[in-house]
């Protein structure tokens, strides 16, 4: 064989191998891209975070497997060590990203991207946790009974409300933190005096959970219902239980000291697991979850507010009306949470109203 041909033959023999190791190399990639996964540990109930996973896989191939709990994963997770397989906590309540920060189970993405689109206010200064969506401790008025179309949260210690309020255990983490916020407005003195007067208030012992208060004010046990914004939007969809429709059309929502310091808000949060194995892909996850089309998903399945400015909010969402929110940082409501329970301890608020 002449020498040009075979230095051809030799070539076209190492295009060929050339070829098919690239080609190998790509078929490993893609089985790669295919089996690259992140793993949720949630607090929020699968269907409200369902639709956001599977718009995630979409676009980037990523699996997202979730192990839902209504307690216990931040324990779990501290309890896992190394080997947890967490890479993201999802949860509600700044009491309970706090609780995941001193638990040392979470580490800072160190993502420029969240910082930019998550407000300060909204998530903790050292990276911690991250603020998604928030919701607003609001006033469930009855539309019968209550005439006024506005409140504020210092009000709700008139003595013109005695026996008229219903509100869910002060030791429950969102009423922690409302009273964590009155502490920071007014002192922990003052709040004291508040929370004595708010108890004088109530129509009975504290039970059940936001829902519950609504109830109350359909049935007539009491005039105001304390609860969260979202709530609203799980009443007025419930199909399983129509009746909480009527419960919910039975009150008018009035957001507190809307025209002064602005109305308690709190959030929905998520946090980079310290010990995540797939630490890169867990942050992709926040950071879709923070992104415009993220933001605008997430509240609207769970009725609630973005934590972005300009995110369009959900028709439903809207037709409650606007409101100015108390632009304190969560981070000092945070701090405030432990003088915040043992206030209401300190006052008997759980005990009921006095005889």
């Amino acid at each position: 064989m002449p020498m040009r041909s075979a230095r051809a033959a030799l070539l076209a023999l190492l295009s060929i191998a050339l070829t098919g190791a690239l080609a190998g190399s790509r078929g490993h990639d893609a089985a790669a891209a295919e089996t690259r996964e992140v793993n949720v540990y949630s607090y929020r109930q699968p269907y409200l975070i369902d639709p956001l996973f599977k718009k995630f896989t979409e676009e980037t191939g990523i699996k997202v497997n979730v192990i839902y709990a209504e307690k216990g994963l931040i324990e779990r997770m501290a309890a896992e060590g190394r080997n947890s397989p967490a890479d993201v906590l999802l949860t509600t309540d700044v009491g309970n990203l706090t609780q995941a920060k001193d638990a040392d189970i979470g580490q800072s993405p160190n993502s420029k991207e969240l910082e930019e689109e998550i407000p300060a206010a909204y998530r903790d200064k050292e990276g911690m946790w991250w603020g998604l969506t928030r919701r607003a401790r609001v006033v469930y008025a009855s539309k019968d009974r209550v005439k006024q179309d506005q409140i504020t949260y210092e009000e709700l210690a008139d003595p013109k409300w005695r026996g008229k309020i219903c509100i869910r255990s002060g030791q429950h983490v969102y009423n922690v933190a409302l009273i964590a916020s009155m502490i920071a407005a007014h002192g922990e003195e003052k709040t004291e005096e508040w929370l004595k007067g708010v108890k004088a208030n109530l129509a009975r012992k504290s039970a059940g959970d936001d829902r519950m208060q609504v109830k109350g004010v359909y049935s007539g046990e009491c005039d105001l219902a304390i609860g969260n914004t979202y709530y609203m939007g799980a009443m007025l969809k419930n199909e399983k239980e129509p009746v909480q429709k009527e419960w919910a059309n039975s009150v008018n929502m009035l957001f507190p000291n809307t025209n002064d310091r602005g109305t308690h808000v709190n959030l929905s949060g998520a946090v980079l697991a310290k010990n995540a194995p797939h630490r890169e892909d867990g942050v992709k996850l926040m950071e879709f979850l923070a992104s415009d089309e993220g933001q605008e998903m997430y509240a609207d399945v769970n009725n609630e507010y973005p934590v972005k400015e300009g995110v369009p909010w959900s028709p439903l969402v809207q037709s409650w009306g606007s409101f100015k929110s108390d632009p304190i940082s969560l981070n000092e409501v945070a701090a405030l949470r432990k003088k915040a329970s043992e206030l209401v301890d300190k006052v008997g608020f759980d005990d009921g109203p006095s005889s």
